[in-house]
């Protein structure tokens, strides 16, 4: 099949989130050109826009990057990767300030200091936040006003990447794209991911639809090593008022004081954990998961710790339970571990690099060992920014590779069977996992691939389901009631061609 084509002499990236559009801008610093690709207009459709707590970093005289590392490291469960973790956190406060210097308007206090919250499993109150819980959104309008000031920085919308290009040596030179409805090869020096996680893989989540794990796929059918796709974050309290994603109500609510009680308004996290409230989401999570399945049902409390203030603290969760015919101020809030975020990945170097030429990744369609087993809270958006910034500047020196290799399109799943495998994804790979049910999910989605094709959103529920079976314990976000134990401390590295369960290899950290 043959395609219009387009030569591009810069990078192309892929996704309008934080990482995608750091990435641009760090890509065009010292001259030069990007190409941004969005399935939708810039600052909707990602969850950086949805994101509500905040960024992580030490950025007060009270903190340090070396506690903030202590932290990261104890939530990911053993699997983080030490270089990532010190890279991260001893950038990071840099990358709250350089956005900041963009214009996003960050709580402050009278003195000019960044207002700072706790969330769950963090050492220090360290949370930079806008406007108590629109974090993301603010975040989101500075820099893709940024983006758009750029001249060197071209954007296109309605665009979706279809199937990455490789020549004869596998190196990435481009993509197929689709871009308002019209099929062009883009031949380019390099290709970013930025294209997110994997909610949309799931039927409860609170991340946008277009969100199901195209990247984490096309990577994937290209030959990319894949790092730790079984490692799949719950939130525990998106609020369960049958929308479809669930909204979220942020971490930052029990950092303030909120407690989570059962239906008859029995406070039950002590029965977990020792640190209730903020102990780690994996916990958390658990915890909500066993007293609804066991008919007790779970509510956010926030009544007596935000109260009246819910308007002015956490607009965000106070719309959304307005909307649905509930007031915070006086009425405790339905919750539900819903998806949230995807600690594993395309497989990178520090600077983004994948194991295939051309090919870079940041954000959370990457996985650079930073978050381990189990993200700590607030962490995305600064791996973003800094990860996205590194990933940028590493392909502003890269040179077109050598001619492209027919190909065509991927397949898409159709909505009905996108629906089953959602589905399938909740019910056998979610907040509690067993063989059983892990057999019976990769059954359902041989069928779909036999009737369907290899869609990209198939392949990337393919690996994350073949590599919950495999790993065969319990670690951060995976949790197997087969394998409550802890047992394995090492990574998941695979290849599509290598995705069965005796064929994933086991890398030691």
């Amino acid at each position: 099949m043959t395609h219009d084509r387009i030569t591009f002499d810069g990078p192309v990236i892929l996704g309008a989130g934080l990482a995608g559009l750091t990435a641009a801008l760090a890509a065009v610093e010292t001259g030069g050109k990007a190409l941004v690709l969005s399935p939708t207009l810039l600052a909707t459709g990602c969850s950086s826009a949805w994101a509500q707590g905040g960024m992580a970093a030490a950025l007060s005289d009270e903190d340090a990057p070396a506690l903030h590392a202590a932290d990261t490291l104890a939530a990911g469960a053993g699997l983080c990767d030490p270089a990532a973790v010190e890279l991260l956190t001893t950038e990071g406060p840099a990358a709250v300030r350089a956005l900041a210097a963009l214009g996003a308007p960050f709580d402050r206090q009278a003195d000019g200091g960044f207002v700072l919250s706790l969330e769950a499993a963090h050492a220090k109150a360290r949370v930079a936040r806008v406007g108590g819980d629109g974090a993301g959104a603010a975040i989101m309008a500075a820099v893709v006003a940024a983006v758009r000031a750029a001249p060197t920085i071209e954007a296109r919308e309605n665009a979706r990447a279809r199937r990455l290009l490789q020549d004869a040596s596998g190196r990435v030179v481009g993509l197929i794209a689709e871009i308002d409805g019209v099929l062009v090869e883009i031949v380019a020096p390099a290709v970013i991911l930025a294209t997110g996680g994997v909610g949309g893989l799931y039927a409860v989540t609170t991340t946008p639809a277009q969100v199901r794990g195209e990247g984490l796929g096309l990577a994937a059918l290209a030959g990319a090593e894949i790092a730790d796709p079984e490692f799949v974050q719950f939130h525990p309290t998106a609020i369960d008022i049958g929308k479809d994603p669930a909204p979220l109500a942020t971490e930052a609510l029990r950092g303030e004081g909120a407690i989570l009680r059962d239906a008859r308004g029995r406070a039950f996290m002590a029965d977990y954990h020792p640190a209730r409230e903020l102990a780690p989401r994996d916990v958390v999570a658990r915890a909500i998961h066993a007293e609804r399945t066991a008919g007790r049902g779970a509510f956010l409390d926030a009544t007596a710790a935000v109260g009246a203030h819910f308007p002015h603290e956490f607009p965000a969760v106070f719309a959304a339970c307005m909307a649905a015919g509930i007031d915070p101020r006086v009425q405790p809030i339905p919750v539900t571990p819903a998806v949230h975020y995807h600690m594993g990945g395309v497989a990178t170097d520090l600077d983004g690099r994948t194991s295939l030429g051309g090919l870079l990744a940041a954000g959370e369609c990457a996985a650079t060992g930073v978050h381990g087993a189990n993200r700590l809270a607030s962490n995305s958006l600064l791996e973003a920014a800094v990860f996205g910034a590194r990933a940028g500047r590493a392909a502003r020196g890269l040179v077109p590779g050598g001619e492209p290799l027919p190909a065509t399109p991927a397949p898409d799943l159709p909505d009905s069977a996108l629906q089953a495998l959602r589905q399938a994804m909740s019910r056998d790979a979610g907040v509690i996992r067993d063989a059983d049910g892990l057999t019976r999910l990769v059954a359902v989605l041989d069928a779909l691939e036999a009737a369907q094709g290899a869609a990209p959103t198939l392949v990337a529920a393919q690996l994350i389901a073949r590599a919950a079976l495999a790993r065969q314990e319990s670690r951060g976000g995976h949790f197997r009631a087969d394998f409550p134990a802890t047992a394995l401390p090492e990574r998941t590295f695979v290849t599509l061609d290598a995705a069965l369960p005796a064929g994933l290899r086991y890398a030691a950290e």
